[in-house]
C-alpha cells in the first residue's frame, strides 16, 4: 500500500455551501418572500414549483410532498396496492424503494442488477407471479434503467411501473426524459441531490389526472379540502420555503448537470487504465447525470482509507445490498440469489462530484487514486 502523504488540495464529497454562494442573492430573496407572506404550507410558492417541475420533466401533473420516500408510498397507495400484492424492485439501492412497498401493504420481491447498477431486465420475468402488480426501476446514481424491455414486460403482464428518479433529475433514455415512461415517477429533493432543497422535499409526477388527484388526497390527510377527508391519508406536504428554494435552483439544473457530466468525463480521461479500478459503465442510449460517480475496486475499504489520508472524502453507496440487510432476513436470501448486487456491495465507492469542483480538486482525486498500489 502506498504510504500516506499530505496534499495541498482537500476535496469534500459535496459542497452545498459553494452552490448556495453562487446563487445567494436569489435564494435569500426567495426565502424572505415566503417569510414576508407567511406562505409556509402549500400556497403560491408550492404551486409555482409544482407547475415548473412538471414542465421541466414533461409531465402534466406534479404532486409535491415532504420527501422522496413519501412520494413512493403515496404513489403505491394511489395504485391501490393491497396485502399480498408483490412489487419487483432492484436488489441494490437505497431502502426507500423497498420499505415503501411494505408500508403500502405489499410484498417486496428483489431482482438482481446489471453492470450499470440498475435492475436487470433479463431477470425480471422470472420474478413475476400471479400476485405481481408492479415494477419499480431505480435510475441509480443518475443512470437510467433499461426502460424499453422493462415497459414491454410490464405491458405483457399488465403491471404498473413506478420510476424511482430520486438520483436522476434530467437523465434521458434514448433521448426521452426519465420519469415519463411509467404510470408515475418519484423524485427526491434531498439537499445533496442534483436538484436539492435546503431540507427534505419530494414529488411524484404523472400524466393521469385521476391518479394525481388520488395522490394529492393521500398526501393531505385524505382530502383536497380541509376537513373533507375522503380516505385516510398521511401528512406529507412540501413547505413553502423548500418550494421557493427549488424554484430558484431549477433554472440552474441543466447547467449543473452539464458540469457533472464534464467532471465525469474528466475523471474517465484521468483514470483510464488505472489497474484494478472499475469506472462507471454507461449503456448505449442512456444519458447519465452523475448524481454519484461510482467506481469499483477489490480493495475498496483500503482504497477509501488511502483517499481519506490524502484529504479526499468518499462515500459507500450502498455497503449492503437490500436482500442481505437485517430488515429482510425474513426472506432468507443467499448471495447466489443476487450475484451481481452481492459482488458490487463490497466493491463500490463514490468519489467526490459536484458542479463547483475545480480542476485542481478533480486532479487531486485522480492523483490520489493513481498513487494507490
Amino acid at each position: 500500500m502506498a504510504g500516506s502523504s499530505s496534499v495541498a488540495t482537500t476535496v469534500p464529497f459535496a459542497d452545498l455551501h459553494s452552490q448556495y454562494l453562487s446563487i445567494k442573492d436569489q435564494i435569500d430573496h426567495a426565502l424572505s418572500e415566503v417569510i414576508r407572506t407567511s406562505a409556509f404550507i402549500r400556497g403560491p410558492f408550492v404551486q409555482k414549483f409544482e407547475e415548473e417541475f412538471a414542465a421541466a420533466i414533461g409531465m402534466k401533473h406534479c404532486v409535491s410532498c415532504a420527501n422522496g420516500t413519501d412520494s413512493l408510498y403515496i404513489a403505491m397507495r394511489a395504485f391501490g396496492v393491497k396485502p399480498g400484492d408483490e412489487v419487483i424492485v432492484p436488489a441494490h439501492t437505497w431502502i426507500s424503494t423497498s420499505e415503501t412497498v411494505t408500508q403500502a401493504g405489499g410484498k417486496v420481491v428483489f431482482c438482481d442488477t446489471d453492470d450499470t447498477y440498475t435492475i436487470d431486465p433479463a431477470q425480471i420475468e422470472a420474478k413475476i407471479t400471479p400476485r405481481t402488480v408492479g415494477i419499480i426501476p431505480v435510475h441509480l446514481y443518475g443512470q437510467p434503467a433499461d426502460m424499453d424491455p422493462i415497459m414491454a414486460i410490464a405491458a405483457k403482464h399488465k403491471l404498473w411501473v413506478l420510476e424511482d428518479c430520486a438520483q436522476a433529475h434530467l437523465a434521458r433514455y434514448k433521448g426521452r426524459m426519465i420519469g415519463t415512461f411509467g404510470a408515475a415517477a418519484s423524485f427526491s429533493f434531498y439537499p445533496g441531490k442534483n436538484l436539492g432543497a435546503m431540507g427534505d422535499a419530494g414529488a411524484v409526477l404523472t400524466d393521469d389526472a385521476a391518479l394525481a388527484g388520488r395522490m394529492a388526497m393521500i398526501a393531505r390527510h385524505g382530502g383536497l379540502v380541509k376537513g373533507d377527508h375522503q380516505v385516510e391519508g398521511i401528512n406529507s406536504r412540501l413547505d413553502g420555503l423548500q418550494a421557493a428554494v427549488l424554484s430558484v435552483k431549477l433554472p440552474h439544473l441543466a447547467g449543473w448537470t452539464t458540469r457533472r457530466q464534464e467532471i465525469a468525463a474528466e475523471y474517465g480521461r484521468l483514470l483510464a487504465g488505472v489497474a484494478g479500478l472499475g469506472l462507471p459503465s454507461v449503456a448505449n442510449g442512456r444519458e447519465h447525470v452523475y448524481h454519484l460517480y461510482v467506481v469499483r475496486h477489490e480493495l475498496r475499504d483500503e482504497l477509501a482509507k488511502h483517499l481519506s489520508s490524502r484529504g479526499i472524502q468518499t462515500v459507500i453507496n450502498y455497503p449492503v445490498a437490500l436482500p442481505f440487510l437485517p430488515a429482510y432476513r425474513y426472506l432468507g436470501h443467499q448471495p447466489a440469489d443476487f450475484p451481481v448486487a452481492y459482488r458490487n456491495q463490497s466493491r463500490v465507492l463514490s468519489l467526490p462530484i459536484f458542479p463547483e469542483m475545480t480542476a485542481a480538486q478533480i486532479r487531486a482525486v485522480a492523483d490520489a487514486l493513481k498513487s494507490f498500489v
